[in-house]
């Protein structure tokens, strides 16, 4: 079966355009629908790949309508090969996992986005590995503060329980415990 998809972003835009170019390419259902293509729950496109069949064909009028980036529509293509289906884009004819051509297409785009992926991952961590030793610290804040030193004065103080502290300082007992820890305190049962 030849199964079209059509979107346009807002209400106010109009899907003719790209419901008569699907249906002179032979679609049979067209599934077809007005949200932005920011939105990862689509739902008319969850509903073509829910009833896509092995070896349907899904056609789209251009690649925007379909994915919001590479990364997005390389997995929308894998999902659609991987039930036996094909894609074809009709502005962009190098879309069409039916063809030798079209398979090659794809598996350059395919290598590139990872190719990309991973020289953003590089310099991330580059960047990372600069900021620490510049002395930047990574993750949460610690708690600390007053709150987090009338705990400890109160355990030293052996008169409370480590649960009744938490309540009255209000300091979490992961965060009393750790910091226990690292003065060389040790902790009581609550």
């Amino acid at each position: 079966m030849i199964r079209g998809y059509c979107r346009v972003s807002t209400v106010d835009q109009n899907l003719d355009r790209q419901i008569q170019a699907v249906q002179e390419a032979g679609c049979e259902v067209i599934y077809a629908e007005k949200i932005s293509g920011t939105k990862k729950d689509r739902p008319e496109l969850s509903k073509l790949l829910s009833e896509l069949q092995a070896g349907d064909i899904v056609i789209v009028k251009e690649l925007t309508r379909v994915s919001r980036s590479t990364q997005d529509m390389l997995q929308l293509v894998a999902e659609i090969t991987s039930k036996g289906c094909h894609i074809k884009s009709l502005n962009e004819s190098w879309l069409d996992t039916s063809s030798p051509a079209g398979e090659l297409m794809l598996t350059i785009f395919a290598g590139l986005a990872q190719f990309e992926r991973k020289l953003l991952l590089q310099r991330c961590n580059e960047g990372r590995a600069v900021a620490i030793t510049n002395g930047v610290q990574f993750g949460r804040p610690r708690k600390g503060g007053k709150p987090l030193e009338h705990a400890i004065q109160l355990y030293k103080g052996r008169t409370m329980s480590l649960k009744d502290i938490c309540d009255v300082t209000g300091v979490s007992r992961a965060t009393l415990c750790r910091r226990l820890k690292e003065l060389g305190l040790t902790s009581q049962s609550a």
